[in-house]
This record gives structure tokens, C-alpha cells and sequence, in this order.
């Protein structure tokens, strides 16, 4: 049996869901970026004192606070009108004193390079050289008028984009966060899966298809990880919040779960590719633990999805993981005679494997009696 993960037809159709999603959101983005700009290059003309001189920085701001998620273009909008300050006040603190020249711009710049670095400017860091650059090179003369102007219209572009974005239905991004949890459960039972076929059915293993193995799932973990975080952001200052209540902790603690789990899962790839001669690990599996090896592996992986599919009889299949851990023990027990170096890999699996049920049972919240904590 090729070792190669085979996602199930649930998982890719919910793949493709996510696929679908992600592009309706775009759109919408999209849709209100324009509508933002539209609004913000009506309203600047209109704007008072010489900020009219200067109407074509105002979509600019629109643009730059089209974010997501509502928290994230404030974040975006706010931290860009700091950065801008921070480049207008520093071009303007030359200006009293000296013209601009060849010596005076790419100081500056340099400056204002060195102080794009802070952190709490965010977004804004690439405006601070920016808005330095504008004001000594375009301002020139009229670098007082200018500053004012440019200040003034991206604050009411920023101002339009996050009016927009909190009126015309800003997204909540739960739904991404569910399927991404669900995705991550359903790909390390499948990864458990595959590695008990392999040590049933195809042993030694096949280099390729274990080479991906972990780097599948670190990537896969950190996507889970973004969508969790993008679920909580979605859903701060967002008035659609309200009616869509979600404990945004709870996939957090799930989340913190299935990275414990990854983790294991990863340890056991990486022992059992050792003992099948992919990694310089020593240790060989003697006759004898390949079954016990395959069908804890398998019970593990059951685990998982019941944990998935919510079904009431994750209580069973707990109790039925930790008998297949104990005839695991029972029988590295029973091969004593094969030496410590040749049953170091079992004892390491089983190690992995019992920190992974005992992961799912407080995640889960079951105690040992397979009852609700």
C-alpha cells in the first residue's frame, strides 16, 4: 500500500469550500476598497484650507485601511497616519533650518529608514521614509502647506475605508477557523493511519512519501494557526459580533491541542523513520511489534476522529487506545531478550502515543473514567 497521504472525500470537499470562501472574500474586499476610494476621492475637494490643493491623497488612505478585518484596518489605518507623521515631522524639522539638497534628502531618508524600525508603527513603517521623501522633494517651498494637506487627505481616505468597512457587512471569519481546526484533525489521523499501513503492509518505508510526512504538517499547523488568530481579530469591534457569538478560547485551546499532538505525531515519524533506515537513528524493530506498533497507531488515529466527528462514543474509543498502548507495552515486555538499543523505538512510540490520548482526553474534556470533566 502506497504510503502517500489520500485526503478523504469530506476533507477535500471542504478544502474546495475554503477555496471558494477565501475568493468571496477577496471580492468583497475588493468591492469595498473601491467603494472607499470612490467616496474619499468625492469628499476631498471639499475638504477645507489647503488640503484641497492636495485631493489625490485621500484615496490613497482609503486604499491603505482596506483590511480583512475591521480591527486590522483600524490597526492598518492608524498606525499608516503615525508612520506619515513621524516622516512629515522629521522632513519638517530640516526645512526650518536648511533647503533640501543633495546632502539634506538622502540624510533624511536615511533617517527616517533607521526610524521605520519601530515596532509599534506597524503598518505605518514604510510611510515614515515616505512621507520624508514627499515633503523635502514635492513640498519643497511650500513644504508646511504641503505636510498639512497630505496629513489631512489620508486621514480622510483612512477615515473612508474604515466607515466602509464597518458598515458593509465586515466578515467574520469563524467559519475559516472551524474548518481549519477540522482539516488539521482529520490530516494527523490520516498521518497515523499511514504509518500503521506502513508497518503492516509496507515495510521498509518508501523515502519520498516520508520525507513530506513533517513538513506537511508544520505547514499545515501554521495555516491553522493564522486562521485561529485572523477568527479572534475578525471578531474585535465588529458589530456583526454580537449576533454571531463564537468562544473564539475555546479554538484557541483546541488549537494548542492539536499542535501538542502534531507534535508527537512528528516525534513518532521521525522514530519509526529510523528504525526503517530513512534517518541516522539506531535501532531496528525486532519480530513481533509491528502489529502491536500498527494497531496502537490505529487507535489513535480513531481518536481523533471521533474527536472530529463529535461522536458519543469517544469514551469507547479512548478506553480502546489506551488497550492498544497496553498490549504495545506488554509486548515490547515480552522482547526483553531483543536488548534496550532494538526496542527503543516501541518504548519511544508508545511514549508519543500516550501523550497523545491523554492530549485528547483533556481536550475533549474527559477524565480517566471516560466521563465529561
Amino acid at each position: 500500500m502506497p504510503l502517500a497521504l489520500k485526503a478523504p472525500t469530506a476533507l477535500r470537499r471542504v478544502v474546495s469550500w475554503m477555496e471558494i470562501n477565501w475568493s468571496q472574500a477577496r471580492i468583497l474586499l475588493a468591492v469595498k476598497a473601491a467603494i472607499a476610494v470612490a467616496i474619499a476621492w468625492f469628499v476631498a475637494p471639499y475638504m477645507p484650507g489647503v488640503a484641497d490643493d492636495y485631493p489625490y491623497y485621500a484615496p490613497l488612505g482609503a486604499l491603505v485601511s482596506m483590511y480583512p478585518t475591521l480591527m486590522g484596518s483600524v490597526k492598518a489605518g492608524l498606525q499608516t497616519l503615525a508612520g506619515l507623521l513621524v516622516g512629515v515631522l522629521l522632513a519638517g524639522a530640516v526645512v526650518v533650518f536648511v533647503e533640501p539638497n543633495l546632502v539634506t534628502i538622502p540624510l533624511v531618508v536615511g533617517i527616517a529608514v533607521l526610524l521605520s524600525g519601530i515596532g509599534a508603527l506597524g503598518y505605518g513603517r514604510d510611510y515614515v521614509p515616505m512621507a520624508a521623501l514627499f515633503v523635502l522633494i514635492i513640498g519643497g517651498q511650500d513644504a508646511e502647506d504641503y505636510s498639512i494637506g497630505y496629513a489631512m487627505q489620508m486621514a480622510v481616505g483612512v477615515c473612508c475605508g474604515l466607515l466602509v468597512n464597518a458598515l458593509i457587512w465586515p466578515p467574520l471569519n469563524f467559519s475559516a477557523a472551524v474548518l481549519q481546526l477540522s482539516r488539521f484533525r482529520t490530516m494527523l489521523a490520516s498521518h497515523l493511519e499511514g504509518l500503521a499501513a506502513a508497518l503492516t503492509e509496507d515495510w521498509p518505508p518508501e523515502p519520498e512519501a516520508w520525507t513530506r510526512y513533517n513538513s506537511d504538517i508544520s505547514t499545515t499547523g501554521h495555516e491553522v494557526r493564522q486562521a485561529v488568530y485572523h477568527a479572534d481579530e475578525s471578531r474585535k469591534g465588529n458589530p456583526r459580533a454580537r449576533r454571531h457569538s463564537r468562544d473564539v478560547g475555546t479554538d484557541y485551546q483546541d488549537l494548542r491541542a492539536l499542535e501538542t499532538v502534531a507534535f508527537h505525531v512528528k516525534d513518532i515519524t521521525d522514530v519509526l523513520a529510523g528504525a526503517g533506515g530513512l534517518k541516522p537513528l539506531s535501532g531496528e524493530l525486532p519480530d513481533g511489534l509491528f502489529e502491536p506498533l500498527s494497531e496502537s497507531l490505529l487507535s489513535s488515529a480513531d481518536i481523533l476522529h471521533a474527536w472530529e466527528s463529535g461522536d458519543d462514543d469517544l469514551p469507547e474509543r479512548l478506553q480502546a487506545a489506551e488497550d492498544g498502548l497496553g498490549a504495545l507495552l506488554q509486548a515490547v515486555d515480552a522482547r526483553t531478550d531483543a536488548g534496550a538499543e532494538a526496542l527503543s523505538p516501541a518504548a519511544s512510540v508508545a511514549t508519543s502515543v500516550r501523550r497523545v490520548i491523554e492530549t485528547v482526553r483533556i481536550a475533549t474534556g474527559m477524565d480517566e473514567d471516560g466521563e465529561a470533566a
